[in-house]
């Protein structure tokens, strides 16, 4: 029989890692816990032979289903290298015994960050003008300064906050460092709100918000939920901003309201298929800011991630696991 207590009899398989880790961060911790083997990507074909014989499994983006499952009887570990799990087959892993971690709240203030950099490359053009400057319109010009367009204030704008969990409430207390108004809608009572933000009905929200920034999972519920109907309801000056879930989006919707000034604009960090097909309608909309679901991964955050993946492993190997999903 195997000693798992050995640290040299513990396989520890990394599936996808070359995005979380490209070659910046150090793999370390995880090695000091085990036999480890890191792996760029992962295809279904590749995937049980492996994973064949570890005792640990990371994984980000491949998918561990139920017969994945049964085909790895030493598996006693699966470590998601995210928050959301929805790629592990959590019921399945519960009833062969083998425990699912994931990383809370690593990326907040990266994913925060990110809302307002596409939101102020909305409302100040700052590519625009860079782009100008080195073309050498500045250089050309009779004045001291000169305009591309409007430049918008923040400061009493109506942002709206859809969801407010530990990213949908950092977005919210910027919101109103820099001198927004805040409504959310959300599951949450208007008592335990901060002062600063009012709790309003999903159509107020579109109504009322000059911003709309989407902070929420994508359930049955809420797929698809941004469409022409509420893009309708929206201002002609409002922006959406989206670095939550892509479906939450029904992107020939927006793309249409970007095309006809439904809406003045997006800013866009995930989309509802990832890589985007080159017949995305939102690719090349009007006054559409796409970037590659970038929001998530600061040097620090993947650090972050790394850190408490490879602190979940050690807990659990101690016998006091930890960050465990349900």
């Amino acid at each position: 029989m195997i000693d798992l207590t050995r640290r040299d009899c513990r396989r520890i398989v990394v599936l996808d890692g070359h995005v979380a880790n490209s070659g910046d961060l150090s793999w370390g911790a995880l090695a000091d816990l085990g036999d480890l083997q890191v792996y760029e990507r992962t295809d279904s074909a590749q995937l049980v032979d492996r994973c064949r014989g570890a005792y640990a499994v990371f994984t980000n983006k491949v998918v561990i289903d139920a017969e994945t499952i049964r085909l790895l009887p030493d598996l006693k570990f699966i470590g998601v290298l995210a928050t959301g799990y929805n790629n592990v087959d959590v019921v399945a892993a519960r009833r062969a015994g083998v425990t699912v971690c994931n990383v809370p709240a690593y990326s907040t203030a990266s994913v925060v960050q990110t809302v307002f950099a596409l939101l102020l490359a909305l409302t100040n053009r700052v590519e625009s003008y860079a782009s100008s400057v080195s073309a050498g319109d500045w250089t050309r010009c009779r004045d001291f300064s000169y305009r591309l367009g409007p430049i918008e204030e923040l400061e009493g704008l109506t942002m709206g906050v859809y969801g407010l969990g530990n990213i949908g409430s950092r977005v919210a207390s910027t919101a109103h460092a820099f001198g927004m108004n805040v409504i959310s809608f959300t599951s949450k009572s208007q008592d335990r709100l901060p002062g600063y933000v009012e709790k309003v009905s999903r159509e107020e929200l579109f109504r009322r918000a000059d911003v709309l920034s989407l902070n929420a999972p994508l359930t049955a519920d809420n797929s698809g939920f941004v469409n022409a109907s509420t893009l309708a309801m929206m201002k002609p000056t409002a922006l959406l901003i989206n670095t939550a879930r892509g479906g939450l989006v029904d992107e020939e919707a927006l793309a249409a309201a970007l095309r006809d000034g439904v809406i003045a604009g997006a800013g866009l960090d995930v989309l509802a298929c990832e890589p985007p097909a080159s017949s995305c309608p939102l690719v090349g909309a009007p006054n559409c800011l796409i970037t590659p679901h970038v929001a998530w991964q600061s040097t620090a955050a993947r650090r972050r991630l790394l850190d408490v993946s490879a602190a979940n492993l050690a807990a659990f190997i101690a016998g006091d696991p930890r960050n465990v999903v349900s």
